[in-house]
């Protein structure tokens, strides 16, 4: 094996030196470079020797004196961190088939935490809409967390990738909680495994945050111009009137109907669900590339049926629910992909 655990190598395409923490398999390390630690394969490093040796030296005889204010100063250009929030991240790992060919066996699940922040998070992972594995733990500033490995087989089951993060230390300005989530499609998956492979690179990466979000007070709106004019419509009939269709539907039950006093909570939310579906509907009938749903606070019910009723949409690209500056912790955003 050309490395092992301990030794300092310089990764070329940076001329950084890191320390070998861990072996992948015959062909890839993981490294560890001023705290922050990634994968890659052993021919994107060397061993720094040959380039301290090869590089010129010019001596003199002669010594010079050197003055204080003529001492080099200590250059910390290497110290600086990027910061462009939290990933996750799927490092592939390969195995030889009978035929001697190399093939992904599984995939390594990291979570990439690129902020200044430390984060408590709970991660579920489910198959075709079923709980899989859950964790909970905490993530530092700028740590690569390793979480688990998903055999590359099990992904062709509709994986959905949910995150939930919080500050490890509140701060009063900034929302109590951050929700993302991922779903990856089998041909996506593919794809991004020839992309890497292609340019050499050990893994691929999901931005799950970009900055954790503000904490916002929920504002009133008037959102009449958003109601369905007291009108619930059959979701399975909803192409069928090809309505405009709304970048933001409003699912206030006083929104929907004026006769909604006395109503069961069952029968508010069945009022909700259909007019939820009518406007999905919509949206994908005219190509939207997302849709905005409020559908409150309150006891979360709501919130949940549109979760796990967009995990098997396979139009639908991800959705985070976290604050906004207009709705506060009541809406879900959708993306679409076509």
């Amino acid at each position: 094996m050309k490395f092992q655990i301990g030794d300092i190598v310089r990764v070329l395409h940076s001329n950084e030196e890191g320390e070998v923490i861990d072996i992948i398999n015959d062909k890839m390390v993981m490294l560890d470079v001023g705290g922050v630690q990634f994968p890659v394969y052993n021919d994107q490093v060397e061993y720094p020797y040959f380039k301290k040796f090869s590089e010129k030296k010019i001596f003199s005889t002669k010594k010079e004196k050197k003055y204080v204010d003529d001492l080099k100063r200590e250059d910390n250009t290497n110290d600086k961190k990027t910061v462009d929030g939290m990933w996750l991240t799927f490092l592939p790992v390969l195995d030889t088939d009978e035929f001697g060919d190399d093939v992904v066996d599984n995939l390594k699940v990291h979570l990439v935490n690129r902020t200044e922040a430390a984060y408590t998070f709970d991660y579920k992972l489910a198959f075709f809409g079923k709980p899989e594995f859950e964790l909970k733990n905490t993530v530092q500033p700028f740590e690569d967390f390793y979480i688990h490995d998903v055999p590359f087989e099990d992904l062709n089951d509709s994986p959905f990738f949910e995150f939930e993060f919080s500050l490890l230390k509140p701060d009063k300005k900034k929302a109590e909680i951050c929700t993302a989530s991922l779903k990856l499609k089998p041909k996506q998956l593919f794809i991004k495994i020839e992309e890497i492979r292609t340019r050499n690179e050990a893994s691929f990466s999901y931005r799950l945050f970009d900055v954790y979000p503000d904490k916002v007070k929920e504002e009133k709106m008037d959102m009449e111009h958003l109601s369905s004019k007291n009108q619930v419509y059959d979701a399975s009939k909803g192409r069928q009137f090809m309505e405009s269709p709304k970048s933001v539907v409003d699912l206030h039950i006083e929104k929907l109907t004026d006769s909604w006093q006395g109503m069961s909570n069952l029968q508010i939310l069945t009022i909700q669900l259909k007019t939820f579906e009518k406007f999905y509907d919509l949206a994908i009938a005219h190509l939207q590339p997302s849709l905005i749903v409020i559908h409150g606070v309150g006891s979360g019910r709501l919130r949940d049926d549109i979760h796990e009723l967009l995990k098997y949409r396979k139009e639908v690209k991800t959705f985070v629910n976290q604050y906004d500056p207009r709705f506060g912790y009541g809406a879900t955003e959708i993306f679409f992909e076509y």
